[in-house]
């Protein structure tokens, strides 16, 4: 039987083209089209990538970018589950919500519950669950397309974000994955992943997976 794992993201699981306005990279491009080629026929790999996506938050007009609110669906109607993978936290950088890395990082350690108590109210068998840190910002987000919305400050809280995530994984039993040596944003925008940074991330992500569910 093979092994399902869901793929639980913003924008760069959705895998958005730099100042693309919105358009998406092929599928063997983006880091989960890349896992699942790395991983084989044996796997089944989800890609609910979402772009806006929080962890919690109810972004100004888009309430169903609310990461908390749809993971149940996501989780009901994928079951069941070898692996959750879990990278949120770019779009909290946002400046409008007044965020820092331990808020963002507590807000993940709470999807990683919900995914475990909607398991446990299902009877369902518990996935793993991987929780990768984002790249950070780009250092020129503010002068970017996407200044509206994100600023210096943005890109300060963002680089102790990957530790922050750490604490959290290694506090919940989770396992972890930091992205930030492997991957850069593009300097089109300094939020998205280039295409190589998404290649890079699903061959270091399938080695992870490997490690976990094959051991």
């Amino acid at each position: 039987m093979r092994k399902t794992i869901l793929c639980y993201g913003d924008s760069n699981t959705f895998g958005y083209v730099p100042a693309g306005g919105g358009k998406r990279y092929p599928e063997d491009v983006r880091w989960p089209g890349v896992l699942q080629n790395d991983l084989g026929d044996g796997y089944r790999v989800i890609d609910e990538g979402c772009s806006g996506r929080t962890t919690d938050i109810d972004p100004p007009g888009t309430p169903w970018k609310n990461g908390r609110a749809f993971l149940y669906t996501a989780l009901h109607s994928h079951k069941p589950l070898d692996m959750v993978i879990l990278m949120l936290g770019t779009n909290d950088l946002k400046h409008g919500f007044h965020r820092d890395e331990t808020m963002i990082a507590a807000s993940v350690k709470q999807l990683v519950f919900d995914v475990r108590a909607y398991m446990n109210e299902k009877n369902e068998k518990m996935p793993k669950i991987l929780i990768l840190a984002p790249a950070p910002l780009g250092p020129h987000v503010a002068e970017g397309c996407f200044g509206d919305d994100f600023n210096t400050r943005s890109y300060e809280v963002s680089l102790g974000l990957g530790n922050a995530l750490r604490n959290i994984a290694e506090d919940t039993g989770c396992l972890f994955l930091d992205l930030a040596p492997y991957c850069t944003v593009s300097d089109a925008d300094s939020v998205h992943l280039t295409a190589e940074s998404h290649i890079e991330a699903g061959h270091r992500i399938a080695e992870a997976v490997r490690e976990t569910l094959e051991s």
